[in-house]
């Protein structure tokens, strides 16, 4: 149903908000990728993070932003029930991995801090690729175990789904179904979310504890720094989708939950660039050189083709 039980004014402006989020996520994130991809100085397990958190969003927001988009435009609200069943599984794939990998995020600033003379050995390319492939094959199998769960129902109710995606919870409204299923979904969702929340807690506890025994406060200052972007992220994320999901029964109006997913499927894939990457020295040095090196070549080639037609043009006369 999205969002089309508002007035038409209110659609319009939570339209041209979707809309704006989704183009700044997919140039923000994109240039992020990018950046870290082509820029030899940002070779490092920190910005390895940085850029898979950022494919991370860019998937996270595909997955539901353009299919709303694309309800607002033709006012066409049907879904099929294998698009939706494969939306659901992509969509949980994305979002557990995501919360798998915010675990590991913390665990690569806990070696930073806590252990920085062991920090490359063990923060390695290949332990940074195995923590990578690894939160996708976690967010995978959990996923599955999820859908599985939600498409095996037996649905003999309205076929209206009260949300602008296939989320479990209006989903679970629509079943015929008991309590033992919508258990096994928690347990499921426990799973993905509370594990990596005490990796978090543990790793942030030893962090904080390391960086009080600091002398200089400029060395304390730029350890919070560091820290405190990966922070906010993690409560607006963890917080509203374990808000959501963590929920045998659900006491609030439908507006009110798409409200709540609309901070971890648009907001935050949206301000987590800013957040993490683009108030870094380093990677605004970095997005700079690259830029000038894309200019300097543009006109170098205009150059290049302004001395061609000058020689073909002396060699005609």
């Amino acid at each position: 149903m999205g969002f089309s039980d508002l007035s038409p004014p209110l659609q319009g402006t939570i339209f041209t908000f979707f809309l704006c989020a989704y183009i700044f996520t997919l140039v923000s994130n994109g240039l992020i990728i990018l950046t870290i991809s082509l820029e030899s100085i940002l070779q490092k397990p920190m910005y390895f993070f940085l850029r898979n958190l950022s494919v991370h969003e860019l998937c996270f927001t595909t997955v539901t932003v353009p299919k709303l988009l694309q309800a607002f435009i033709s006012k066409d609200l049907s879904i099929s029930f294998l698009a939706c069943a494969i939306q659901m599984f992509i969509f949980f794939t994305i979002g557990v991995s995501e919360c798998v990998f915010l675990g590991f995020m913390a665990f690569d600033r806990y070696m930073a801090i806590c252990h920085p003379l062991r920090y490359t050995s063990v923060m390695n390319t290949k332990m940074c690729y195995q923590l990578s492939v690894g939160s996708w094959v976690i967010g995978s199998f959990v996923s599955l175990g999820q859908t599985s769960f939600v498409f095996s129902l037996p649905y003999c109710g309205s076929n209206r789904i009260a949300h602008f995606f296939c989320d479990i919870p209006p989903l679970l409204k629509l079943a015929c179904t008991n309590t033992f299923i919508k258990v096994c979904l928690l347990i499921l969702s426990a799973t993905a979310t509370v594990i990596p929340t005490v990796l978090i807690i543990c790793s942030y506890i030893n962090i904080l504890t390391s960086i009080f025994q600091l002398h200089s406060a400029e060395s304390r200052y730029k350890a919070f720094s560091t820290c405190g972007s990966h922070l906010v992220s993690v409560v607006i994320f963890y917080g509203t989708a374990m808000f959501v999901h963590l929920r045998l029964d659900n006491p609030f109006s439908s507006y009110n939950d798409r409200m709540l997913a609309l901070s971890y499927c648009v907001i935050i894939p949206t301000i987590n660039p800013m957040i993490y990457s683009l108030k870094n020295k380093e990677m605004k040095a970095a997005i700079r050189k690259l830029s000038h090196k894309h200019f300097r070549f543009q006109g170098l080639n205009k150059q290049k083709n302004y001395n061609n037609k000058c020689y073909s043009g002396i060699k005609s006369k």
